[in-house]
């Protein structure tokens, strides 16, 4: 997995967002196209479009915004819609039970199994005070891909077609002005950065 994060200052009005978004913009379907235009989060504005391109849409994606931040995901199954669905579903639980769970009692436990290098105690301490790390990602990947792979396992003699499907998976998460970027599989971000007062945008692979 590529984890990358770097300080992020958002063009919009400053805002403090917890729980909800400030404004939710207006929606639309056209066809096999939908839409959400221009809505207020944590750190700025957003914006999102969806194409179906199969017959059963298979991708999933998802904007939450609270005292954690703004996380954003996209999934881009294939194979079928299962394994971007249980991401969409997961994926930021984990992230959360994460974030909620990381006490002192927890971290003397590990630490007396020996099963944490420095770097990691370091992280999980500063969880513990409620900051975002890029671990606390990470162990929500591969909580996420280990429920996955155990309802594989548990639904093969009934469902053997969920074998077959996976999905790529793009993170972002804004904290404190700290973006970080998660990816597993082919998806990338494309970060727009203004150039100067030229009024162009750069696009610049994260």
């Amino acid at each position: 997995m590529n984890l990358l994060s770097f300080c992020f200052r958002p063009f919009g009005h400053d805002s403090c967002i917890c729980g909800k978004f400030e404004s939710v913009g207006r929606e639309g379907k056209d066809g096999l196209l939908w839409y959400r235009d221009i809505g207020r989060y944590g750190s700025g504005d957003f914006s999102m479009a969806v194409v179906q391109a199969n017959q059963v849409l298979e991708d999933q994606s998802q904007i939450e915004s609270g005292s954690f931040g703004t996380f954003v995901g996209v999934y881009d199954g294939h194979g079928g819609p299962d394994a971007s669905r249980y991401v969409c579903d997961r994926l930021f639980r984990h992230f959360q039970d994460f974030r909620v769970s990381c006490t002192v009692e927890t971290l003397s436990r590990l630490v007396n199994c020996n099963l944490l290098l420095l770097c990691d105690y370091t992280a999980m301490s500063a969880e513990a005070q409620g900051v975002l790390t890029a671990e606390t990602i990470q162990r929500a990947f591969h909580a996420t891909e280990e429920g996955f792979t155990a309802l594989v396992s548990e639904s093969w003699a009934t469902h053997p077609q969920i074998a077959i499907t996976g999905s790529c998976c793009l993170v972002g998460v804004i904290f404190q002005q700290i973006l970080f970027v998660a990816n597993l599989g082919d998806c990338r971000v494309v970060l727009g950065k203004k150039v100067g007062n030229t009024g162009e945008i750069a696009a610049i692979q994260l």
